[in-house]
């Protein structure tokens, strides 16, 4: 096993042009869905990371062929012969349990081992397979197995306790081939939903409401493939601002979808960075420091909660004094004692966590426990005095496609050390 590290040179003014990358989390729904329909489904901009990794291993291990072009994916699901994924696929990412949902409705049944644990949380399956069970899913979860099969499924009314990204795509992706209509209230806002229903109706399905609470999805009979370009990654996106005004940089961040970022754009404004909006690029410009800001983590439209470890990153070192209150995740302040390491003067409390801005931070040894926590650490390392030695980027790579080559243009100072563990 891989265990490499970066060893990051601080106090390095990042000027230039960085491109963003195709979302992940909007990829993994998308790659899912190219099991509704025969033949081949092309996918543009999908990135080359880690989670893309083994959710190509699912596809191919139920028997679709995946050819990857470039930046084009070719999914062919018209030879699907297995309804089943080995827990050995399925504790690699959490993400794999988006099959249920497509298989359900190709196949009518369906075989998965629990996903995997999640460091920042636990992210139950219940609201999952409590929508499914109202399409006319039967559901048997024994020894750590969920298994799922159904005669047909039947449009139906669902209403979601939380509106949770993974429960609504799943719901959605089912519900596309049901007989009848189904409602999906309370569902999740997130831009990904957007595109997947854009995927699925290119698809032929017919499904309104993405962006909105309340989804209808009319029941086709069959889907066809179709061909779809990713969105971009507001997370990363999010990330290279911080960068951009801790390192008191210039950057032009390319890419993105401005209305996505709106509540990063207003807290970095807030906090006194200058932004220029363009159509479909931002520029980040600062000079000196910049003063503290009180978040609080909310689900679409409301921040981010992918986001709220690296503005604890920035808010280190600002002006004054910061309150982040998560209300997402229960352990989504790991990255606290590693940031403490480098001199930033954190407390937490339950949920809520005070930064007391200080000058600067210092280099240190740190390590990632996840991949945002690893995010958080890169951009307080490229704001430290001296060196830092970031351990377990592995994590990282989940998430940031090519994050040094794009950062070594940029001006830093980042060297990647490989060893074998």
């Amino acid at each position: 096993m891989a265990l490499d590290r970066y060893v990051i040179t601080g106090k390095q003014r990042l000027e230039g042009r960085i491109r963003v990358s195709g979302a992940k989390n909007s990829s993994l729904p998308l790659l899912a869905a190219t099991v509704l329909a025969e033949g081949t489904s092309t996918l543009l901009g999908i990135p080359e990371l880690v989670d893309i990794t083994h959710m190509i291993e699912v596809l191919k291990h139920l028997g679709c062929r995946v050819v990857r072009q470039d930046k084009a994916m070719h999914i062919n699901a018209g030879g699907l012969e297995a309804c089943e994924v080995d827990e050995g696929l399925m504790r690699q990412m959490r993400a794999s349990n988006l099959i249920l949902g497509p298989l359900l409705a190709r196949y009518g049944r369906v075989k998965i081992s629990r996903p995997g644990g999640c460091a920042i949380g636990s992210r139950p399956m219940d609201q999952h397979i409590k929508g499914l069970q109202l399409l006319g899913v039967k559901v048997k979860e024994k020894h750590g197995y969920i298994e799922a099969w159904t005669d047909h499924l039947q449009g139906a009314d669902v209403y979601l306790d939380v509106p949770s990204v993974g429960a609504t795509e799943n719901i959605m992706m089912a519900a596309v081939l049901a007989k009848g209509i189904t409602v999906l209230r309370n569902a999740a806002r997130e831009p990904e939903i957007v595109d997947l229903q854009n995927l699925l109706n290119k698809m032929g399905a017919k499904v309104r409401g993405a962006g909105m609470d309340v989804l209808r999805i009319d029941g086709v009979e069959r889907l066809h493939p179709a061909e779809h370009t990713v969105i971009p990654d507001r997370i990363e996106a999010g990330t290279h601002m911080i960068a951009a005004v801790m390192t008191e940089g210039d950057v032009v961040i390319e890419n993105i979808v401005p209305e996505h970022l709106e509540p990063v754009i207003a807290k970095i404004r807030q906090a006194g960075a200058h932004v220029t909006l363009l159509d479909d690029s931002v520029r980040v410009q600062q000079w000196g420091r910049i003063r503290g800001v009180d978040l609080k983590t909310m689900p679409y439209p409301g921040f981010p909660t992918d986001m709220q470890p690296q503005f604890m990153a920035m808010l280190s070192c600002v002006e004054g004094t910061s309150i982040i209150t998560e209300t997402i995740f229960e352990n989504r302040f790991q990255h606290v004692d590693e940031l403490r390491r480098m001199g930033a003067q954190i407390t937490v409390e339950g949920r809520t966590s005070v930064i007391r801005g200080v000058e600067t931070l210092e280099g240190a040894f740190v390590e990632a426990s996840d991949l945002r926590a690893g995010a958080a650490l890169f951009l307080a390392a490229l704001a430290a005095e001296d060196v830092t030695v970031l351990e377990k980027i592995d994590y990282i790579d989940r998430g940031y496609e090519n994050l040094e080559q794009k950062y070594r243009q940029l001006g830093a100072k980042i060297l990647r050390i490989h060893q074998e563990g």
